[in-house]
């Protein structure tokens, strides 16, 4: 059966001489793994240039039942970013979140909230002019709210601390190490209030923005199984010293 549907790229490599192995996030089927013939020459349809991590596409492809790898058919760039590829921040910050994805989107099925999300806040980073320095972060804190373990914030009051395991504000210490003090339980849930207008507000250090980063793919490891250290993470750290 053919499907055609908008779709983000995720992670692709070279897989012999003239095809790549594609992962997407697409808006009708969540997760796929694609396997693309690319042409020898320019004039073909399927460019290598369309598979760069977070590129929007409008994909067609050959879905058939329990085969791993589904057949590429064509692809066009849906909404080509504009500024996105000229800065290097905002490169160091794309890169990041495609790896992030790739490991956090691994099962997700379809999820048109979760697409739409991703699309819009993608969008939103191409055509900042300025105070983008927070994307990431406010990105992974509102991510959580479509992933099913989004932190109960109501509970919070002040000197409380924050169990990671269970997504919520306590007043006594938990029966296991996966907590925050309450420092950090204070700083997590005032930051949980910004959103990608208003993240600019929010004058981080280095030290700080690194230390929120930490605290929160600790929170996305206890609740996604095998997730790995991420190599994007100290690119992002170094553009931003």
């Amino acid at each position: 059966m053919l499907v055609k549907t908008e779709a983000i790229v995720l992670h692709s490599f070279k897989y012999g001489e003239s095809r790549m192995i594609i992962d997407v996030f697409s808006r009708k089927s969540g997760r796929v793994s694609l396997i693309a013939s690319l042409p020898k020459t320019a004039k073909g349809r399927l460019k290598k240039q369309y598979f760069q991590p977070m590129t929007i596409l409008e994909i067609e492809y050959d879905q058939r039942q329990r085969i791993q790898l589904q057949q590429l058919k064509d692809a066009r760039l849906l909404h080509p970013y504009i500024s996105l590829p000229l800065s290097p921040e905002k490169m160091a910050i794309s890169l990041f979140v495609a790896e992030f994805l790739y490991h956090a989107l691994r099962s997700e099925q379809h999820n048109e909230p979760l697409f739409t999300y991703i699309l819009d806040s993608m969008q939103w980073l191409d055509i900042a002019e300025g105070g983008f320095a927070n994307f990431h972060l406010t990105f992974l804190m509102r991510l959580s709210r479509f992933l099913g373990f989004y932190p109960n914030l109501e509970d919070y009051t002040e000197g409380s601390v924050f169990d990671l395991r269970a997504g919520t504000f306590y007043n006594k210490i938990p029966l296991h190490n996966d907590y925050l003090h309450a420092d950090d339980s204070r700083r997590i849930h005032l930051l949980m209030r910004m959103d990608f207008p208003t993240m600019h507000l929010f004058r981080l250090s280095r030290t700080e923005r690194g230390r929120i980063i930490s605290v929160l793919l600790q929170y996305y490891r206890l609740h996604i199984p095998q997730f790995p250290e991420l190599k994007s993470l100290q690119v992002l750290h170094e553009l931003w010293d």
